[in-house]
């Protein structure tokens, strides 16, 4: 049972008795007649926070130490040369030579019989400072150990075994398939009228112009490096599509665990091939979040060619593990500082959300019933999002508790986002991404039955009739010196993110900046933050077309408002790159935005791809004569409107964005 209430009496005889257990763990000479076959750790059966710490060890060491509870009766008949108060005082690790350690030591002799635990007896063996520290902490757990047990049961819950993410690399990567297929399969439908050659922004005109300037500039292989695409090899509408359709057959291969390392590294790379010939179509920040977690990924996924269940997958790499954490913690905590750092008042006052949901590119109906709500509802939203991204991440480093309580309210925190906005596949990538906060043990209850059988450990490998069937030897995981250097390579960037997101000069050496510039054109490091500086208005661009330049007609949007009456949608993971990219001309001048004058020309053109982004196309026979773009400011109507008048929407004309133009201005 659990020792409970220590007195001042007992805590005085522990003491004594575990400086004698040090003073023996370190210089004893106590030997026992009859050794066991293997290392033995006796400890006190009767201490629930011993039992705990024992199933932590035993978990590191298999099957090669055995442990056994001094009240045993064989312990007593077998080892008479051991005092009982040894026992009572601190774990003995009896040794197959005879020997016999106590305490720190005989831990740090227990764990050593893995690899990675070796170090631990080096630093104790080789520095009288850690030995001597290593004593007295142990000592002073022993005297407070009903104390250490509930912080146990607070940090670690009742799976205090060493954590394995065999499950969650498993269902991480099947999500981050599925997240590429809605990627990829969303721009197919668009790509022709974003960049294909009849498009807005064509491929083909964009390799063209990169061709000149290299030639220009006598520029070699650094083209691939300075612009990665594979549309240097073609730009043809043709290969668009192909990269596209490829893209989406490796995502449903990676879905089903086929290749998986291969298929994440050419994923990636298509997916970095249409960012770059793209242009402002593909540069949101969730684009480059993908390619980032893909690549990282690519270090964590099993090197195996068929699919395999978990329990014959080897573990995953512990640094590649690390960096998808370090990766999420970037990912939320920057988005705080960039909201606070940047000085709106709108964020410094918890005003921010009392506009969000209407300002936002393409909310959802539900971000309308979040708008109605009292302002100090969403005072309290807004500091309790500040909490959730400036605080809450560095549980992300803590024990297994509070990194599951980080887990939890970042999926809080992404699923109001998700109900309330359209963000693509932002809020699904940050929610996989939240599957490494896990362990298996936490995801077993969630998967079905068939895939929740635990992992081999090497402890149930070694326990005879009970052991299940071992990890498949041919099961392979990336070796350090692959995984090392791409950490070097994140720690180098996030130390310059960090450093220039709080304003601060950088300091350290040229060489650090001149690996962040040189990674810069790969977009798979990055930093993050949306909404830095919150917009207090809605203006929204309406497209029209006349053939007298007297009676205009109107272009309407799939998704983005236009007609008052048209009830947001939700859209998302399906991501419409030319709505969002006309809320963000819209914060502008049209001079800032020339992919918006091309659209407008391919109006004028009648150009099929473009305009079949379009719902609501006023000139399907023949183009129109003459295009312009108007503004109006647009606002959330409230209940009593939308009851009366079924308006989601009101809106007041601000002036013209765009004046009237025609082919043969343009000519």
């Amino acid at each position: 049972m659990e020792i409970a209430g220590v007195s001042k009496r007992t805590r005085l005889r522990l003491a004594k008795r575990l400086e004698e257990g040090y003073n023996c763990g370190v210089t004893s000479a106590l030997r026992v007649v009859s050794p066991p076959a293997k290392p033995l750790m006796v400890y006190d059966g009767d201490c629930n926070f011993c039992t705990l710490c024992i199933r932590r060890w035993q978990h590191a060491t298999g099957g090669r130490v055995d442990y056994l509870p001094f009240q045993d009766l064989q312990i007593a008949a077998r080892f008479p040369e051991i005092p009982r108060e040894r026992f009572e005082s601190a774990v003995q690790l009896i040794q197959p030579d005879g020997s016999v350690v106590g305490a720190a030591e005989a831990v740090f002799r227990a764990l050593a019989v893995d690899r990675h635990g070796r170090w631990l007896l080096d630093w104790y063996q080789h520095s009288p400072f850690f030995s001597r520290t290593a004593e007295s902490t142990y000592h002073f757990v022993a005297c407070h150990r009903t104390l250490f047990s509930v912080l146990t049961r607070w940090l670690w819950g009742r799976h205090v075994e060493r954590p394995t993410q065999v499950l969650v690399r498993w269902t991480f990567l099947r999500c981050l398939g599925v997240i590429y297929l809605i990627a990829f399969a969303s721009l197919r439908g668009q790509i022709m009228g974003l960049i294909g050659s009849d498009g807005i922004l064509p491929a083909n005109l964009t390799m063209a112009a990169a061709t000149r300037q290299v030639t220009v500039e006598h520029i070699g292989w650094d083209r691939y490096h300075l612009l990665p695409t594979l549309c240097w090899l073609d730009s043809s509408d043709g290969f668009l599509r192909f990269q596209c359709a490829a893209g989406i057959a490796l995502s449903i291969l990676l879905i089903f665990g086929i290749a998986p390392a291969p298929c994440l590294f050419l994923l990636w790379l298509i997916y970095l091939s249409l960012t770059s010939v793209s242009g402002v179509f593909l540069g949101f920040q969730w684009d480059n979040l993908l390619l980032e977690t893909g690549l990282l990924a690519l270090f964590f996924a099993p090197l195996q060619l068929l699919p395999r269940g978990p329990s014959r997958e080897g573990p995953p790499s512990r640094v590649a593990l690390w960096l998808l954490r370090w990766l999420l913690f970037r990912l939320i905590f920057e988005s705080g500082c960039v909201k606070w750092l940047s000085g709106d008042p709108a964020w410094r006052h918890l005003t921010a959300l009392t506009f969000h949901y209407e300002t936002q590119p393409l909310p959802t109906w539900i971000g309308w019933y979040a708008h109605q709500l009292p302002v100090w509802i969403q005072k309290s939203e807004a500091a309790l999002m500040f909490a959730i991204e400036l605080a809450v991440p560095f549980l992300i480093f803590g024990p297994r508790r509070p990194r599951q309580f980080a887990c939890l309210a970042f999926v809080a925190l992404q699923i109001c986002i998700l109900l309330t906005g359209n963000y693509g596949f932002f809020n699904l990538l940050t929610l996989a991404l939240c599957l490494t906060l896990l362990d298996d043990a936490a995801l077993q209850r969630w998967l079905p039955k068939w895939r929740t059988e635990p992992p081999p450990t090497e402890s149930s490998a070694a326990q005879g009739s009970e052991a299940k069937p071992a990890r498949d030897s041919r099961a392979l995981r990336w070796p350090a010196y692959a995984t090392l250097p791409v950490a070097a390579l994140v720690a180098c960037t996030s130390y310059v993110q960090l450093f220039g997101m709080f304003g601060v000069r950088l300091p350290g050496p040229e060489p650090v900046l001149a690996v962040y510039r040189l990674l810069l054109p790969l977009r798979s490091f990055n930093n993050y933050g949306l909404f830095s500086v919150m917009t207090t208005s809605r203006l929204e661009i309406i497209l029209e077309g006349s053939n007298d330049g007297v009676k205009w007609e109107a272009y309407e949007f799939k998704y983005k408002p236009g007609e008052l009456r048209n009830r947001p949608r939700f859209v998302a993971p399906h991501q419409p790159r030319l709505d969002w990219q006309m809320w963000f001309a819209a914060l502008g001048d049209y001079r800032h935005s020339p992919w918006l004058v091309n659209f407008c020309l391919r109006l004028l053109q009648g150009s099929p791809e473009p305009t079949a982004l379009l719902a609501h196309n006023p000139f399907p026979g023949t183009p129109p004569r003459y295009v312009r773009a108007l503004v109006y400011e647009y606002h959330f109507t409230d209940p009593d409107t939308r009851r009366s008048t079924g308006d989601w929407w009101r809106r007041d004309y601000k002036g013209i964005y765009l004046p009237s133009i025609s082919l043969r201005q343009t000519d």
